[in-house]
């Protein structure tokens, strides 16, 4: 029987440890062995490298008193991430506006830039030109440099391939398979990676958002593209070379529609202005809106947007009963702009969805709809920059030394 590679194990073991130092902390060492549930031994070897690596840090929390005889005892040594070990940025780019923020070791947000921009098919040289400047703006603010950013993540709409860094197919990219991780590296010298904006709004509610305490979740994200992310025990699920794929893809029947429609046809947000008697005007706005804001609703007595909604509605609804009959998940998260035609578009989706799940699954895939600014979606792309160095093969990170910017080859993702 072929046994596991001790090095994957032991990163993917610290990963645990970091995290659970991340989301829990400051920890003892005792209890960071109930929560990961893995031995004394274990978690002593590998905090012990973290503390010397200069990733976490012992702090002294109070003093204990001996009941026994009233006298102190020694003080509580607890272990927390070291804020200032790195540094990472995360971006969300849609054709509207690029949203920047650069957090540290343990995802507090240091700075927050956001630029509005008209992006539709570029070529990967000018989208690369202008993210790398709107990192620039950002980076400003605190008086950083590119040298002392340990990694970007880009967060965009399409069919992205983690994995090679390159975009399959975006609305925003001229080119199919876009080398953009490599362009935009050899623009800022710093190590990038390339995430679905699903993935990166999954990770950003998993973190900072409404699914900090589910391990197992599908979210839907509603805007530009239709984005479709899988959590899975805490973790990303990816297909083959890190795909993450566009739900608008998806072959869905309607009632008034052919049977071979996408459901991108229906229920992507230009999809459902094209055609509208005011979709210019539609269109100005949804460009113009605030951050985080609907930008996308239903003015009374509008029955052709009413129409179009419900009708956007009942095939999600066919869409997330077919995920809920192949992955049974506990919970579905739905954000995004198209979220702004409100019960015209949830009651529907909610109704077909009731008919179409099959009752032995009945009550599973409670549907959650929430708006999400960009602010979370760009921290959950750095969330995901974070993940990679807590992943980094065993040794491979150390601290950030003044005036020195590490060598981050060989990262690897073991969410």
């Amino acid at each position: 029987m072929k046994t596991a590679d001790p090095e994957l194990m032991r990163a993917i073991n610290r990963f645990h440890v970091l995290d659970t130092i991340r989301r829990h902390g400051p920890l003892a060492r005792v209890a960071i062995c109930e929560r990961t549930e893995l031995s004394p031994t274990t978690i002593s070897a590998i905090t012990g490298s973290l503390i010397e690596s200069g990733l976490i840090e012992p702090v002294s929390i109070g003093d204990l008193r001996n009941s026994g005889n009233g006298g102190r005892g020694r003080p509580r040594v607890m272990l927390q991430l070291k804020a200032d070990a790195a540094c990472v940025i995360g971006v969300k780019v849609s054709p509207y506006r690029m949203h920047f923020v650069l957090t540290d070791f343990q995802g507090d947000v240091l700075s927050e830039f956001g630029v509005p921009v008209r992006l539709a098919r570029e070529p990967v040289d000018v989208l690369a030109y202008l993210i790398a400047d709107g990192v620039r703006s950002c980076l400003a603010e605190t008086g950083r440099a590119p040298t002392q950013i340990d990694s970007l993540t880009i967060a965009m709409p399409g069919v992205i391939e983690h994995a090679t860094g390159s975009v399959r197919e975006s609305p925003l990219l001229a080119q199919a398979n876009a080398p953009l991780a490599a362009a935009l590296q050899n623009r800022l010298g710093i190590q990038t990676f390339l995430e679905s904006d699903a993935d990166a709004i999954a990770q950003g509610e998993r973190w900072f958002g409404t699914a900090r305490d589910l391990d197992d979740f599908v979210l839907v994200s509603l805007e530009h593209s239709i984005g479709f992310a899988i959590m899975n025990r805490g973790q990303l699920f990816r297909g083959a070379t890190g795909l993450s794929p566009n739900l608008g893809d998806l072959v869905i029947s309607a009632p008034d529609a052919p049977v071979l429609t996408r459901l991108s046809e229906l229920a992507e947000q230009s999809a459902i202005i094209a055609g509208h008697a005011e979709a210019d005007r539609l269109r100005e706005k949804a460009r113009n809106a605030l951050p985080g804001k609907a930008n996308l609703c239903v003015a009374p007595g509008d029955a052709d947007m009413i129409a179009r909604a419900e009708r956007a509605g009942a095939a999600l609804g066919t869409a997330l009963a077919n995920i809920v009959t192949l992955l049974a998940p506990p919970r579905i998260l739905l954000v995004g702009s198209v979220l702004g035609l409100g019960d015209h578009l949830l009651e529907p989706l909610r109704r077909v969805m009731v008919e179409a799940v099959p009752q032995t699954l009945a009550g599973l895939g409670e549907v959650d709809a929430h708006q999400a600014d960009d602010g979370l979606w760009a921290r959950g792309a750095a969330a995901l920059a974070l993940r990679e160095l807590y992943g980094s093969p065993w040794g491979a990170m150390q601290a950030r030394q003044p005036g020195m910017k590490e060598d981050l080859e060989g990262v690897k993702n073991v969410g």
